[in-house]
């Protein structure tokens, strides 16, 4: 049982990053541009060095793509300075 389970688990962990580095290629060669503008005309060294941790943290790579754009701040000083004084 507990080496079924211990199948099961890096099955999991396999799939995980399977679909990581499948996201990851995609969001590193046309989807950089559209998640950060600021990304724009970066070479390929930086991609590269993205590369791992947009496998890793695909989820969210994939969340900011589909979005488009980073997402905006909400701090505590951002709101303050967003507010008008009457």
């Amino acid at each position: 049982m507990p080496e079924e389970m211990a199948r099961v688990v890096v099955g999991i962990v396999y799939a995980y990053l399977g679909v990581g580095v499948v996201v990851a290629l995609a969001f590193v060669l046309g989807g950089v541009e559209r998640a950060d503008p600021r990304a724009r005309g970066a070479g390929w060294g930086f991609r590269l060095v993205v590369l791992p941790g947009c496998a890793a943290l695909w989820p969210a790579v994939l969340r900011r793509w589909v979005r488009g754009g980073p997402p905006e701040e909400r701090t505590a000083h951002r709101l303050a300075a967003g507010r008008r004084v009457p």
